[in-house]
């Protein structure tokens, strides 16, 4: 049974594994847009690295937040290959000209390393260059799967 199957762009599900695609998404797209996904060959994904996806929402998400709050930082990514801010509750502010909180759910920080405790120290790191009043991120993300992999080791 399925529960529950995130695939959107916005899901950070969708957002942690995008980075890791070895497969064209461009052709993945158009082939699914034709309806002949399966003669567009497997999906790959590069299994030699690890990636996490930290979300920083506005404060009081998922109940009331408030948006317009400006945001910084995020103009530091462009050209890296390591990591990767996903805009979600964002938009641009023509009267400040800066980029403001639109949302719940901010912005998703995806990092990408050979190994899945630099992933995580990565995306945190990455993410505490960006910020806005009252952003929020859980302390704790990716740590279930590192105790899984100590205890396996």
């Amino acid at each position: 049974r399925v529960v529950e199957f995130n695939c959107r762009f916005g899901d950070p599900e969708t957002q942690v594994v995008l980075p890791l695609l070895a497969s064209g998404l461009g052709e993945l797209c158009l082939a699914a847009a034709r309806g002949n996904l399966a003669q567009a060959g497997p999906v790959v994904l590069d299994t030699e690295r690890a990636a996490v996806c930290v979300v920083t929402s506005s404060a009081g998400y998922p109940g009331p937040y408030e948006k317009g709050k400006a945001i910084t930082g995020l103009e530091g990514f462009r050209g890296r290959d390591d990591v990767f801010p996903f805009h979600a509750g964002i938009a641009y502010d023509a009267a400040s000209g800066n980029l403001v909180t639109d949302g719940g759910r901010v912005y998703g920080m995806t990092a990408v390393a050979a190994d899945l405790r630099v992933a995580i120290g990565r995306a945190y790191g990455a993410s505490k260059g960006v910020s806005f009043e009252g952003e929020y991120r859980r302390p704790d993300i990716g740590f279930r799967a590192l105790a899984r992999l100590a205890a396996s080791a």
